[in-house]
Formats: C-alpha cells, structure tokens, sequence
C-alpha cells in the first residue's frame, strides 16, 4: 500500500527591504505543547540587540508549535501564502501518515538583507511505522505593516519538497505473527478477534520484526522513486524464532473481549495489566478488527483525570480528603462548566467531590496548582508524556500547559487538551494505588527509557482509599456488590456539540488495573461500567 502527497506549486512573491529593526522589546516566549509530544520554545535571552528581532523568532517559534499541535489554519496564518500553506501542511501530514509531529526550533540567524532565518528539528511519527527526523529551516519576512511572517516555500516543509519532487510512503504489509500467553496459550486473530490489530504490529519485543515502509522521494511527473528519505523496520526474524510470548492472559483475553458486548455495539476500548510490573493481561477493542484504539487512541479522559489532579494537590499539601471544597451546579471560567446532570453537593468535602465527581469542586481548586503543575506531576509521577516502549506503536499522553484560565480549569477535570486512552489511564491506576510507575509492556524485554518518582506512601493510601469509597458511596457502585477490595473512578469526557460523551471507567482488585472507554456512551457509570462488571465478574481475583 503506498500514498501520495500532493502539493501545490509555489507562486513567486515580491521580496521588500526588511524595515529598520525596532529596538529590543520585552516578547513573551512560552512553551507551547503539542497533542502528541512538548515543544519547548524557550531559547534563553537575546544576548544583545544586534541579534535576530525577538518578534520574528516568537512568530516561528509559534508557526512550529501550532503546526505541531494540529493547528494547521493558525499555521498558514502565520506565513505568507495561507492558503497554499494549509493545503501542503495538511497534504504532508495525512499523506505521509504522519501523527503529532514533534518540533524543535535552533538558534536564529539573521541575513545581511534583513531577513530571518531559525532552523528546526522535525520528529515525525509515522502512523505503525517509526519516527522520521529530520532538519529544515523557516525564513522570515518582516512585513510592510511591520509584523513578521513565514516567508511560505515548499523547502521549509522539507529541503527536499519542490515544485519537481515530493514524498510517497510504501508500507510492506506483514503477516501477524505467531504469539502465546504468558503460559504459552496459542493466540490468534481467530481465537481472540481483537487481537487481530494488536499481533499485526506486534514488534517482537524489539527484535526487527513487525511493519516495515519507507519514506521516498519521487519525480512528481514520473513517479520514479529518487531517494529513500527514511527506512522502518527490519528483516522479519519472527518467523524463524517461532512464536513470540506475550504478557498476555488467555482467560483476561476472552473475557475482556466477551465484557466488550456490555457497550452494545459502540465504539470501545479496554485495557487490563497487572499493578506490580505494568504486564499488559488483556487488550481488547470494539470492533475487533481495525484501529487499535486501547493503546494508540487519543482521548479526553474525562474524570478519570481527577486521579492525577487528587495526586497532584495532596502532594502539595493543597487539600485533605476532609476539607470542605463546596460543589456548586456551575462554574464559569470564561465559560460556564457545570456536573453531570447539574448536580451539586453543598459543604461537601473534598472525598465527596472526588466519589461524587464533582467537576465544579475541582475547578475550583486550579488556584493550588501552577500552571504547568499538573502536566509535570503527570509526567514525573505517573509516566504520562514520557515515551513508552510497550511492544507495539502506542500514544503515551499529552498534558499541555494551559493557554489560558477556561483551559486550565477544564485540565483540571481531563477535558481541554489532555489526551490519554485505556493503556494509560489503566497505568495511572495502577501507579496510583502502588504508588509506583511500572512501564506497560505487551512481551518481555522492552527498552525502559522512562524516569519517574514513586508517590509519596501517604498520597498511595489516600487514593487507594478515594477509588474505594467511589466503588461503596459513589458514582462506581456499579461494582459494589462484587467480591474484592475494589476501587475505581468514573469519567464523563465531552467531545463536541454534535456528539454525545464519551464514558470512562477505571478500577482495580488484587494485582490488577483496568480501563474502559466507550465512545458516546453518555456516562461512566452507565456505559463503561457495566463492561468493568462483566470483565471483574468473569475472572477469579488475582
């Protein structure tokens, strides 16, 4: 299978002098974070005035990040041709099956003619692939009303793009690969349906097999192939070694998959590994066939968000499980936000906001935090934003500093720009109640690049003792009635206007963590609950 990318030739433009350079202002240089991965804008003071205007270095720097974030039409605004601009952007990234690019601007240069130049290093992710890198540069034109633009060129997408030449991705398609269970159970896209996307990119835990493709550049007439910009994987060593063992569990594996049919017929994801290493016991997705959504999808997480948002604010001491935080219906910040069906809870305390999900109670509490509070804790603590090496392509989580009041407020309660999915919100569960982060790993001998600090004792406890109170007076009392000493959280993630929320549930019993996601399901509790129950209710506690 290969695809094309295909872009528009670029018209020539009058150049002008740039204007005398305005002398040095104070220009806020922020790190922006992009869905997929941080770009870290800061390049430190201008030394002098005699450098690049700090104006044209902030515009690129903002050109890149919204680029990176997605944001393609702010980006084309940012250059000279915005129309064409957007078109390419959007072209090389959907044509190239490329996934939030990571960009990283270098140190400006400024030309005799007064022009700008900051170069950047591009990561590019390659949907199933690998990551293509590479350098390229942005010029900048000061222009006649003063302000700076990106002086719009195909070269600056790639040095290689031109009026001549573009790229074109080749996939090789691979044949699954043969895999057991953690007891040597043979595992199948028969046995088990939803395993069917999971062993196609299985990558034999780091041995070169897996999908392979390529990056090439071709002659736009032609088609011929020129170069090969970049290679992924390797020589398929799978087949010749036998089969590969997996962390998986036959038994969670069926049984996660029949708890799916509890989502009647929507659009879900589950993910269940033990809390004491991060094995991976059971992924299933709904349909079984196609996007491997439990470990590569990016969502809202919703309340199931209020774990990490808890652990951040009694980490810092913030509030206690008794204090009273009062749970009014709304609360505006810069928009009105407001409980699940308008619910309040006056002179409640901070255990019946979390058991309840109060999402104004949390709100409210955004004051405790820095702005950048949450994401770091995120990743310090619980892994989130760090790269993940489980076994097959997965998105390990964003957690953005807030752009402004109304975003923060809504990071609070995983809503704005948090993006998680089961894997990950099955691992913070799981660090949560130990109080360490355990990598998730779907075969044995995966590469551990993560760094993080255990939770402070105290911290594990009180969350341990919120997720149970949940399950016994809460919004999960859909599990309450089972055996074990289960905890869990609830979540209610909205997603737009035209669609319905999506509900999350997490929980843990024993050794084990698990997540749930059903797209539309309206509530947690009402959705992603009883799926919880089927899986719970079907294998013995661990």
């Amino acid at each position: 299978m290969s695809s094309y990318t295909d872009f528009p030739h670029d018209a020539p433009r009058r150049r002008r002098p740039r204007r005398t350079a305005k002398a040095l202002t104070a220009v806020a240089v922020v790190a922006a974070i992009a869905a997929g991965g941080a770009y870290a804008a800061g390049l430190g003071p201008f030394e002098d005035e005699a450098g690049p205007d700090p104006e044209a270095v902030a515009e690129a720097r903002a050109f890149l990040a919204d680029w990176a974030a997605g944001r393609l039409p702010d980006a084309a605004a940012r250059t000279t041709g915005p129309d064409r601009a957007e078109e390419v952007l959007r072209s090389f990234t959907a044509g190239l099956d490329i996934e939030k690019p990571k960009l990283t601007a270098g140190k400006p240069e400024e030309a005799e003619d007064g022009t700008v130049t900051v170069p950047f290093t591009a990561r590019m992710p390659v949907k199933g692939l690998g990551t293509w890198t590479y350098a390229s540069k942005l010029p900048l034109r000061e222009q006649n009303d003063g302000a700076w633009k990106v002086d719009w060129k195909l070269s600056l997408v790639h040095p290689r793009l031109s009026d001549t030449e573009k790229f074109r991705l080749e996939r090789e398609e691979t044949e699954p690969v043969e895999a057991t269970d953690r007891d040597g159970a043979t595992l199948s896209g028969t046995t088990h349906a939803s395993l069917a996307p999971v062993l196609a990119q299985l990558a034999g835990g780091g041995d070169g097999g897996g999908p392979r493709g390529a990056v090439q550049l071709v002659d736009r007439a032609t088609g011929k192939v020129e170069r090969t910009e970049a290679s992924f994987g390797g020589e398929d060593t799978l087949k010749d070694d036998g089969p590969v063992r997996t962390t998986l569990d036959a038994d969670w594996q069926s049984a996660a998959e029949r708890a799916l049919a509890e989502a009647d017929g929507k659009n879900a994801a589950l993910v269940a590994l033990r809390i004491d290493d991060g094995e991976i016991l059971a992924v299933a997705n709904s349909p079984a066939s196609g996007f491997n959504r439990a470990v590569s999808g990016t969502y809202a997480p919703g309340s199931t968000w209020k774990i990490v948002t808890s652990g951040a604010l009694l980490l810092k001491g913030a509030v206690a499980p008794d204090d009273v935080v009062d749970c009014p219906k709304y609360l505006t910040v810069g928009k009105r936000f407001q409980n699940v069906e308008t619910s309040e809870h006056p002179g409640a305390t901070f255990r019946k906001d979390f058991t309840e999900s109060c999402n104004t109670a949390f709100i409210s509490l955004r004051g405790k935090l820095d702005e950048g509070e949450l994401g770091e804790v995120a990743k310090k603590y619980f892994g989130v934003g760090q790269t993940w090496h489980v076994g097959v392509p997965s998105y390990d989580g964003s957690v953005p500093v807030p752009r402004n009041a109304t975003e923060k407020a809504a990071s609070m309660i995983g809503q704005g720009r948090v993006q998680a999915n089961p894997l990950i919100m099955a691992s913070v569960t799981a660090t949560a109640v130990s109080g360490t982060f355990h990598q998730p790993s779907l075969v044995d001998g995966t590469e551990d690049t993560t760094a993080t600090t255990p939770l402070p004792p105290e911290v594990a406890t009180q969350l341990r003792e919120l997720m149970r109170a949940t399950v016994t007076e809460g919004t999960a009392r859909v599990l309450a009635d089972l055996p074990g000493d289960i905890g869990a959280k609830t979540g209610t993630a909205e997603v737009s206007d035209e669609q319905d929320n999506n509900g999350w549930m997490v929980a843990h019993r024993g050794d084990v963590a698990v997540a749930c996601v059903v797209e539309e399901g309206v509530t947690g509790g009402g959705s992603a609950g009883p799926v919880i129950r089927s899986l719970l209710s079907a294998v013995p506690e661990s």
